[in-house]
């Protein structure tokens, strides 16, 4: 083998660590390259904020109901579904027409809100006061003579004691009694939807025979007179 001199010994080592630093340099390079690239973390903060409603022409009814022989109420805005979105110089043209509604009579009605030229109608029902809470009706079982009146008053055929507001809105029916017939008939009566049936017996009196009173001879003693003059009769 061919011995080197100092100088190539030098030069040959001066060689081999530029390359060892060369090859360490580019091993740290790539680790560094493999590593993940971190992403910038962003801070989102929402703020809300209350947008004020805009004000429109539109109108809306609502569906009215009011309980039998109460006021109507005159107000306008009362009828209105989106007062609230209203501008207030239209409400104050608007005109309120309540004439076809009878607060007297339950059932459906009709009102109107003119704006302008132009009319929007609403639904207004009037609703029946509610009724007093009856638990139940005890009917009677009537024994009546033929051809009798029947009673008008339901209080006449009900066991309980009705108040004047129950018995005003109580319907009594009598129309399968026939008083000119003996015989077991069906009524009724009726409260808040409830049917409630009760019985009259219609019957014919037992006619008692009397006895017809006899006569008997009269034991009665004579007179005096009456018996000189039968003597007298007797001589002659």
């Amino acid at each position: 083998m061919k011995n080197f001199t100092n100088k190539q010994t030098k030069i040959i080592s001066a060689a081999l660590a530029t390359w060892g630093i060369i090859l360490i340099g580019s091993g740290t390079t790539m680790t560094l390259m493999e590593k993940p690239i971190e992403k910038p973390k962003v801070k989102l903060k929402v703020v809300q904020k209350r947008v004020a409603k805009t004000k429109s022409n539109e109108i809306k009814l609502k569906d009215m109901e009011l309980e039998i022989n109460k006021p109507l109420s005159v107000d306008v805005k009362d009828y209105l579904e989106n007062v609230d979105d209203i501008e207030e110089k239209i409400i104050k043209s608007l005109k309120l027409d309540t004439s076809m509604v009878n607060v007297n009579e339950a059932g459906s009605y009709t009102y109107t809100i003119t704006y302008k030229k132009k009319k929007f109608n609403g639904t207004f029902i009037i609703k029946e006061k509610p009724l007093p809470e009856v638990a139940s009706m005890t009917l009677k079982t009537l024994n009546l003579e033929i051809a009798s009146a029947l009673s008008t008053d339901v209080q006449t055929y009900v066991v309980e004691t009705l108040s004047d507001e129950v018995k005003a809105n109580t319907k009594l029916n009598l129309a399968n009694v026939n008083t000119a017939q003996s015989g077991n008939y069906q009524y009724t009566v009726t409260y808040n939807g409830k049917l409630y049936t009760g019985t009259i017996i219609i019957y014919q009196p037992k006619i008692i025979n009397t006895p017809t009173p006899t006569t008997t001879p009269s034991t009665s003693p004579m007179l005096p007179e009456e018996t000189d003059k039968n003597d007298t009769q007797e001589e002659k």
